[in-house]
């Protein structure tokens, strides 16, 4: 079984933007609007500030071409987390211990002491 990987990135925006000499994200606004990114001062603020889930591919080509960079500059993956083949978990309950009609869990009665009445 190969092996188990988490991929995670790096979003590098704001680092090109200063290459640039680009400090505030207002900066960023026009010149998107100028390739036909329209997107509001929040949009764009979040944009830069954070690191996006999903990007629209003619934002991110948008962006390549305004901090004149490639796709690899602006966006780096990089290998989160490593984990063996060895480390699938089973895939029966039975191979945990668990067997049909005995739960792990049991149903706990409360009874309340003669101290809270």
């Amino acid at each position: 079984m190969p092996e188990q990987r988490r991929i995670g990135y790096r979003w590098n925006l704001r680092a090109l933007m200063t290459k640039q000499n680009l400090w505030k994200t207002t900066e960023l606004m026009p010149l998107l609007k100028s390739r036909g990114i329209n997107l509001s001062e929040s949009q764009v603020y979040r944009l830069v500030t954070s690191t996006p889930e999903r990007i629209p591919a003619r934002t991110f080509a948008a962006l390549c071409d305004i901090l004149n960079c490639t796709p690899n500059d602006l966006f780096e993956p990089f290998v989160e987390m490593r984990a063996a083949a060895t480390a699938n978990a089973p895939k029966r309950s039975e191979d945990l211990g668990i067997q049909p009609g005995n739960p792990i869990a049991r149903r706990v009665r409360l009874v309340a002491s003669e101290d809270d009445e």
